[in-house]
């Protein structure tokens, strides 16, 4: 019974330390707020920026494997090279560090003064919500703590018995074999971080003779090597059924921590030495936590200090491991969105944008073949007009349901839940382009096969409204890329310009009928010609409400190096 209760107490605390850190996680996330969009800008082929985002993205997701994955679901969508996101990853793992260098603070006693402030800004302090993010953070960091704190009272009285003393010996005589308890470790519960928690509490535990750790720090370094292969498993899983670069990257990560691990575990009993000289003095039981996490901050910068100059030849292995190139995308799916980011917020909202504006690009070609299919009684153009409103409609409910899924996610802030909704606005504007630009086609069908004939006059009056409808489409695309104003000001200045020219050119075509210069039977087909084009200057006008409003998408249309 003794044993089910100490079981009970280690997976419950791991629980509530998984719990915690991912609760602390999300609460950065909303603290950072729009600044984690500052790292998506970090997306450089200089490898010690690369770095640099990766460590930072780390600190605030609090998760090597998060950072990863993201990475992973950036290379599918081709916004970043293979070079690129292997340097982002070993920066991820120098970020990892962060959550061991807490957790040897041994604040465990304050663990309660952190919940209930936390638990008091959260729910009695909630006007602001800044500070509710904040008291989310250091309610999250408590919880961390208490789950801490009961795990190590489950080891201790489990430290006393001969058997698991005798099977940590084995552990820490035998390197390989620590290596692998780390490593199956972090692959069970998918994360690095607690599995080092969890060794740090371990070995600050005393052993039978009640006085040295029963680990010892020896024994501890090879685990957490192990720890750090380990965490490769969560990459491994989210590039199934990505591209060829993804599943390139999520083996170049893999060789990344073997080959560490491969290099330095022969000198572990010299790094146990230098650790011991830079960390704090004291007793073992009261030092060795943050000796773990010292050597595991050193173990990753080095390993990233040999491996930067290596990235190339890195490069070029995967590729050799993992030939071939990825078959065409069709033109019907989505390149950008990845549901596997849907927990970090201000990547998903990326992503999304992202493909905002790969539709957006669509529904101004539509435009373009529209007016060639209707002026130059073109059936192939009216053809490629059918099918890229296909698409476009595809897009709409692809897009509208990631961003509904987006909002999900328990990080959203309040500013990206009012970006969200913007972007509905937007997508379902954007579709309404390619609606009008589909009934034109048929209009331009009808009118090719029939033969119909309009005046001069009738022609230069639809040329003119298509002129204005393009500028006024193409306007409205770059204002969303830019956040331009003033250009969304003077989109509203043309909407009203096209509103006045729609009504003039009825008029003057009621003049002609009256005057016989026009068959009556193609008045409907001109009227409702003029007024789709007037319709899409009226999307135009929308979107340019949107920008007005702040909401744009120029983060995503950012030049990718």
């Amino acid at each position: 019974m003794e044993g089910l209760q100490i079981a009970l107490a280690l997976f419950g605390g791991l629980a509530l330390f998984i719990y915690g850190m991912n609760l602390m996680s999300d609460g950065l996330q909303k603290a950072a707020g729009e600044k984690m969009k500052n790292i998506l800008s970090l997306l450089t082929r200089n490898v010690f920026i690369g770095v640099l985002a990766g460590a930072a993205t780390t600190a605030v997701l609090q998760s090597s494997s998060a950072t990863t994955v993201m990475v992973i679901g950036f290379v599918t969508a081709g916004l970043m090279n293979l070079k690129q996101a292997i340097s982002i990853i070993i920066g991820a793992n120098i970020g990892t560090t962060i959550t061991a260098q807490l957790v040897a603070f041994q604040i465990g006693d304050y663990a309660w003064i952190f919940v209930i402030s936390g638990f008091i800004m959260y729910f009695f302090l909630n006007k602001n919500e800044k500070v509710m993010d904040i008291g989310q953070t250091i309610f999250s960091f408590g919880v961390l703590f208490v789950g801490l704190n009961i795990m190590g009272d489950a080891m201790e009285p489990l430290s006393k018995t001969q058997l698991f003393a005798d099977i940590m010996l084995k552990v820490s005589d035998s390197p390989a074999l620590g290596v692998v308890v780390g490593a199956l470790l972090t692959a069970i519960i998918q994360s690095s971080s607690a599995s080092i928690a969890v060794l740090q509490n371990l070995a600050s535990t005393a052993g039978p003779d009640g006085v040295t750790s029963i680990v010892g720090l020896v024994g501890a370094i090879p685990i957490l090597f192990g720890t750090n292969i380990g965490t490769t498993v969560t990459a491994l899983l989210a590039s199934i059924g990505g591209s060829v670069n993804a599943k390139r990257t999520a083996i170049a990560h893999t060789l990344f921590n073997v080959g560490g691990t491969l290099l330095f575990i022969w000198f572990t009993p010299y790094i146990a030495e230098f650790i011991q000289a830079i960390s704090p003095d004291g007793n073992e039981l009261n030092v060795i936590s943050r000796q773990i996490a010292n050597a595991h901050l050193c173990f990753n910068i080095a390993t990233t200090i040999v491996f930067i100059p290596l990235i190339g030849g890195l490069v070029r292995v995967v590729e050799k491991l993992i030939p071939g190139h990825d078959a065409e995308r069709d033109p019907m799916d989505p390149i950008y969105l990845d549901y596997n980011l849907l927990d970090r917020p201000f990547a998903a909202i990326h992503m999304a944008k992202k493909e905002l504006a790969r539709m957006a690009q669509i529904s101004s070609e539509m435009v373009i073949e529209t007016k060639k299919a209707f002026l130059g009684n073109d059936l192939e153009a009216a053809d490629a007009v059918l099918k890229r409103e296909l698409i476009v409609n595809n897009l709409r409910d692809k897009i509208t349901k990631y961003l509904s899924s987006i909002l999900s996610a328990e990080s959203v802030t309040e500013h990206q839940a009012e970006t969200i909704s913007g972007l509905f606005h937007v997508v379902s504007d954007i579709e309404h382009i390619g609606d009008h630009c589909k009934d034109i086609a048929h209009f331009a069908i009808e009118k090719t096969k029939n033969g119909y004939e309009f005046s001069e006059n009738a022609c230069a009056e639809i040329y003119q409204c298509f002129e204005q409808g393009t500028k006024m489409v193409n306007e409205a695309i770059q204002a969303l890329s830019t956040g331009d104003f003033e250009l969304a000001k003077d989109i509203k200045r043309e909407e009203i310009r096209m509103n006045k020219l729609e009504a003039n050119l009825r008029l003057k075509h009621m003049e002609r009928l009256n005057r016989r210069e026009c068959s009556p039977e193609f008045t409907v087909i001109y009227t409702d010609v003029i007024h789709y084009i007037e319709k899409i200057g009226d999307c135009c006008d929308n979107i340019a409400n949107k920008v007005l409003e702040d909401i744009n998408i120029k983060e995503a249309e950012a030049k990718e190096n």
